[in-house]
């Protein structure tokens, strides 16, 4: 009933345009609306799905489980590889480790995530067979044991894993080498090295801890997009997440469940920044909470 009518009427045949209307209440005052949607909120009530004819919540409930899998271990993997890799760069800095390492990095960085996942998926999978082509599982896999289902979903997830590492990996790694440079740099460690503090205990015990507040800021950042996916990869490796659930809500204008999805990665980003606050806290001394 906006600016946007005349555009939306184009796009939306009229009679639905107004069974929306009167769904998300546009045709009620804008305070009565605002209440009505923030108490279904509130409720965890995020209407009824127009391609599934389920609950938005039971839509996205279904395919968040894997959405959270391949996040909690893309962030473990890409926390537990790249602050090693990045404190050696730093380390090693300007010798034939850092930069092979570097070119290793950037070539990587240069490749999008679902492009490099094309390329394995069409090598590994399809010429040389030695990944699954795609998909979170295989077919009979409920009647595995249980060791052999999760040997499956580990032997699917490699191609999809690295696909997810490659965005993420190479500002990380960068990230934590620039910042213990740095700090070993700074007067602090030129200060206790002349009081006869040894090298080792400066760098990982001193400056290691003061490089590692930018890591903590970006932490629940990164969580937040990795546990919501990406569209693309998900797409290239029929993986059902919820990132290619709300494409393909987009695609089929199924709005419920696109507004059911910004509401959750809303959320989730809040939670995101939260989380970032409290390792700011923990790896920072001189930020408390009181």
């Amino acid at each position: 009933g906006g600016g946007g009518g005349a555009i939306a009427q184009l796009v939306i045949p009229e009679d639905q345009l107004a069974q929306l209307t009167e769904y998300y209440g546009f045709d009620q005052p804008l305070p009565v609306a605002y209440a009505s949607w923030l108490w279904d909120v509130v409720r965890l009530d995020f209407g009824e799905s127009f391609r599934y004819s389920e609950p938005v919540l039971q839509v996205i409930r279904e395919r968040l489980p894997v959405s959270i899998y391949y996040g909690l271990i893309t962030a473990f993997l890409t926390y537990g590889i790249c602050i090693p890799l990045g404190i050696l760069k730093a380390i090693k800095h300007r010798t034939n480790v850092d930069n092979l390492t570097s070119i290793l990095i950037f070539v990587g960085y240069a490749v999008p995530g679902f492009a490099l996942g094309a390329v394995l998926s069409n090598l590994l999978a399809v010429r040389f067979e030695i990944f699954p082509l795609g998909g979170f599982q295989s077919v009979g896999a409920a009647e595995l044991s249980f060791l052999a289902r999760i040997w499956d979903i580990m032997w699917h997830s490699v191609l999809p894993l690295i696909a997810y590492l490659a965005g993420a990996f190479a500002v990380t790694t960068m990230l934590m080498k620039n910042s213990l440079i740095e700090n070993m740099s700074a007067d602090y460690v030129k200060t206790a090295l002349a009081k006869g503090l040894s090298w080792r205990r400066t760098v990982f015990v001193h400056a290691l801890r003061n490089s590692l507040i930018p890591m903590a800021t970006s932490v629940g950042t990164l969580l937040g997009i990795f546990l919501t996916g990406s569209f693309l990869i998900e797409r290239v490796f029929s993986i059902q997440g919820v990132g290619l659930l709300s494409f393909e809500a987009i695609q089929a204008r199924d709005f419920p469940v696109v507004l059911g999805f910004l509401v959750i990665s809303s959320v989730l980003l809040m939670v995101g920044n939260l989380i970032s606050d409290l390792a700011v806290a923990f790896v920072d001394p001189r930020v408390r909470f009181e």
